[in-house]
């Protein structure tokens, strides 16, 4: 079910992490589902370490703002 080149990084990870293909597995995708997105989606503004401010609704109309504080 998983191509090869996939399935060898996942049991590359397991192996360091000192468990089963099948325990990765099971551990990304219950990360994967108990993640809840903040900005429906956006992966910039879903990282925490690159951003944590309040997901704004407005964020593509006024980005200049939210990053640097700067009105267009």
């Amino acid at each position: 079910m998983l191509p090869e080149e996939l399935r060898q990084s996942g049991f590359d990870e397991a192996r360091r992490r000192g468990i089963s293909l099948g325990e990765f597995i099971r551990e990304a995708m219950r990360a994967a589902l108990t993640r809840s997105p903040r900005s429906g989606g956006d992966a910039f503004l879903d990282d925490g370490a690159v951003y944590s401010g309040p997901v704004p609704v407005d964020g593509s109309t006024n980005l200049d703002e939210y990053l640097y504080g700067e009105k267009p």
